[in-house]
């Protein structure tokens, strides 16, 4: 098994996590392995080869200047504020030696610099959710998707906001050497193995509003703790002490969600995570996430994502290397 080098790219005012994350990640599987030389050899270097300040303040000592870097099997890109100014030697650089890479990364706004360079032209791709509408109207060419955690596109993988730099990372590992090793990196992290690119960059309760008062905030999260329980509107504006049509109007006016089409979403999220992370059987996922019955969880994905529980399972299980 050939050593896959891992360059990363680091400038003024990258954020820090975006670069130790996956760094972590690619160093932790090599020490997983018994022969390091299997694993990663991860590298990082600055356009001049001289310390960087982040995003917080933290300074980092690259390993190499850009221009005397090897080719790497991976070249990583991270996003920050410093991804905001102009750069065009960076992006020079990026353009000419972006291509000689085996598999091309960004983290964050990161996919703006690769998407500067051209690298991106034609493709799916996605960024941190505050700049993904910059990025399609800058770049018309390049087919910007704000929802998934992380996009690949043949050797390009591009991914969200700061920890979804964690997911992909993982991702790639699982990939290059197997479910076994991305668990134990994971499980040593303390994070989920595996965040499906797919899943959206923000959970249901961070992409609604947080409700202002405190019955309907203490609801959404009984909502979330209790997916297989009644949640119709009169046992919700119950919990509430409220009537229902006060509780209806209140809830949608200040989390800018309906409670049933809250509820919905609450549920196919449960349902996706357990789909994703346990063997239960679809009838079984369909009782604990208040379904009733397949059909009605059938009939929920396909109104959701497209497809059906069985079909998603299919693709996004992961299974053993």
């Amino acid at each position: 098994m050939e050593q896959r080098t891992v360059l990363v790219v680091l400038f003024e005012g990258v954020q820090s996590l975006d670069v130790t994350g996956p760094v972590e990640v690619f160093t932790g599987a090599t020490h997983c392995l018994t022969d390091p030389a299997d694993g990663y050899l991860v590298r990082t270097a600055s356009m001049d080869g001289k310390p960087v300040r982040t995003s917080s303040g933290l300074t980092l000592v690259p390993d190499h200047a850009l221009p005397d870097a090897p080719v790497p099997h991976t070249l990583l890109v991270p996003g920050g504020t410093g991804t905001r100014p102009p750069d065009p030697e960076l992006i020079d650089w990026l353009r000419a030696h972006g291509p000689r890479a085996r598999r091309l990364v960004s983290v964050c706004t990161g996919a703006i610099r690769l998407a500067e360079a051209g690298l991106l032209e034609g493709r799916r791709a996605t960024t941190h959710w505050a700049y993904c509408a910059k990025l399609a109207e800058d770049h018309p060419g390049i087919e910007v998707d704000p929802d998934p955690i992380y996009v690949r596109d043949g050797h390009v993988a591009t991914s969200a906001g700061v920890t979804a730099g964690i997911d992909l990372a993982l991702a790639l590992v699982e990939e290059d050497l197997g479910r076994q090793v991305a668990l134990t990196v994971a499980r040593y992290l303390v994070v989920f193995l595996r965040r499906p690119g797919n899943q959206a960059q923000f959970s249901v309760q961070l992409a609604a509003q947080t409700a202002r008062r405190e019955p309907l905030r203490e609801v959404q999260q009984w909502i979330t703790e209790h997916p297989a329980d009644d949640l119709s509107v009169d046992a919700l504006a119950a919990r509430a002490r409220l009537s229902p049509r006060h509780f209806a109007r209140a809830f949608q006016a200040e989390t800018g969600l309906t409670p049933g089409k809250y509820v919905e979403r609450v549920r196919v999220e449960h349902a996706r995570r357990l789909l994703e992370d346990t063997s239960d059987g679809v009838e079984e996922v369909s009782r604990a996430c208040g379904y009733g019955t397949p059909e009605t969880m059938r009939r929920a994905f396909i109104k959701a994502l497209g497809t059906a529980p069985a079909e998603y399972r299919r693709r996004f299980h992961p299974t053993p290397a």
